[in-house]
C-alpha cells in the first residue's frame, strides 16, 4: 500500500521536518501540503516550501503541492512549469486551469484534482486535449468539519469510475496526537473515520480495500508511535497481527505471509507456507472460530504445510491442525487483509 503524510506550514518547520523524518524512516511514500490555506498567515512560501522540499528529498518522499494560479507568485514564479526542477513531483490544480493548460502540465508534473468534482465534461475534455490519465490522480478532499464528509461507498463508486480510466486515486483518514487546528476534529475523507480517530490502522486499511484508495494519507499533522509502526508495516506490504503461536509451530513467526491474489472471503491463505515443507502430523479435530490459525498437516496431501487464518467461524477438519489464535483485538483486521497483502504474527 503506498501511504503518506500531510505537512502544513502553521506547523512549523521544527515540527515538518520531525514529521519527515518518521514518515521516511517508515518507508512513506508521499507528502502532501496546500499553498492556498487561508489562517496560514506570515508564511514566507519561497524559503518555507524551498526547506520543505529539500527535507522531502533526502526522505524520499514525493510531495503534492496544492496550488492555484494565484500561489504562483507566492513562490516567486509566473508560470507553474518552472516549478519542475524545485523537487515537486505532483501538483493539485483544483480551478483555474483549462484543458490545454492541464495536459501541458501533465507533461511536467503528475496533476492531481479533487476526486468528488470531476464531471464527464472535465474527462471529455481533457481527452480532447489529448491527456494521458496515467499522469493524473483523483484525490478526495479531507473535511475539517464535522458531518461534512463522505460515505465510504460514495468514495468507492467515485474510485471504481476514475481508476478505470487510468487515474491513481487517493484519500485522508484522520490523525489522533496532534490534530490541524483550527477546528481540531480530525481530517478524514470518510465521516465514519472522524469517530474512530484511535483506528488509524482499520481506517487506512478500509478506504484502501472497500474505498479503492491506491494511496492513503494521514491527514492530520501527527499519529501515536503504535500507529507509526503500523504505517512503516502498511508501507512494505503488511500489517503486524497479534497472535498466541503454540511453540513447536513458532516458525510460522519468521515470515511475512502474504494473502493469495484470489483472496478467499472465509480464510486468509499463505502464499508462502508450504516453502516450509515439514512433514506435519495429523492432531484431531479441533473447532476453528474466527482467528484460528492453522496448518494443513499430511490429510491434506499436496497442501500440507499451508497456513491458513480463519476470516469467519469454521467447521472443524481433520486435515488442519489449530497452531494458534489472532487476538481478539486484531480479530476486525482480518477480513481487510486481501489480494497480496500480508500478515506478520507479533
Amino acid at each position: 500500500m503506498n501511504t503518506g503524510i500531510s505537512l502544513y506550514f502553521s506547523t512549523g518547520a521544527a515540527k515538518n521536518e520531525e514529521i519527515i523524518r518518521k514518515a521516511s524512516a517508515c518507508g512513506v511514500k508521499y507528502a502532501f501540503t496546500s499553498l492556498h490555506i487561508p489562517e496560514e498567515n506570515g508564511v514566507e512560501y519561497k524559503k518555507d516550501i524551498r526547506r520543505m522540499l529539500k527535507c522531502c528529498f533526502e526522505g524520499g518522499l514525493q510531495l503534492i503541492v496544492d496550488v492555484g494560479p494565484e500561489t504562483l507568485e507566492k513562490l516567486g514564479v509566473s508560470r507553474i512549469e518552472e516549478l519542475e526542477n524545485t523537487g515537486i513531483t505532483h501538483v493539485r490544480l483544483d480551478y483555474g486551469f483549462s484543458p490545454q493548460e492541464t495536459v501541458r502540465i501533465a507533461e511536467k508534473f503528475h496533476v492531481v484534482f479533487n476526486a468528488s468534482t470531476i464531471t464527464e465534461e472535465d474527462i471529455r475534455a481533457w481527452k480532447a486535449a489529448g491527456a494521458d490519465f496515467i499522469r493524473f490522480t483523483a484525490c478526495h478532499n479531507f473535511y475539517p468539519k464535522q458531518f461534512t464528509a463522505l460515505s465510504l461507498e460514495s468514495v468507492r463508486e467515485i474510485n471504481r469510475r476514475l481508476r478505470c480510466l487510468g487515474f491513481d486515486t487517493m484519500g485522508f483518514v484522520p490523525g489522533n496526537k496532534e490534530l490541524r487546528g483550527p477546528l481540531q476534529e480530525g481530517l478524514p475523507t470518510v465521516e465514519e473515520h472522524r469517530g474512530r480517530r484511535d483506528e488509524v490502522l482499520l481506517n487506512m486499511l478500509e478506504l484502501f480495500y472497500e474505498g479503492m484508495c491506491g494511496t492513503v494519507l494521514i491527514g492530520d499533522v501527527d499519529v501515536w508511535e503504535k500507529d507509526w509502526e503500523d504505517i512503516a508495516a502498511l508501507s512494505q506490504n503488511y500489517v503486524r497481527l497479534r497472535a498466541k503461536i503454540r511453540p513447536e509451530y513458532s516458525f510460522v513467526r519468521n515470515i511475512i505471509h502474504h494473502d493469495r491474489p484470489d483472496s478467499s472471503d472465509l480464510v486468509f491463505r499463505s502464499q508462502e507456507s508450504r516453502q516450509y515443507r515439514q512433514h506435519i502430523l495429523p492432531e484431531g479435530i479441533c473447532e476453528r472460530p474466527a482467528g484460528s490459525i492453522s496448518l494443513s498437516n499430511e490429510k491434506y496431501r499436496r497442501y500440507m504445510g499451508e497456513l491458513e487464518a480463519a476470516r469467519v467461524d469454521l467447521p472443524a477438519d481433520e486435515r488442519l491442525n489449530i497452531i494458534g489464535q489472532v487476538a481478539p483485538e486484531h480479530l476486525r483486521y482480518l477480513s481487510c487483509i486481501r489480494q497480496g497483502l500480508g500478515i506478520k504474527f507479533i
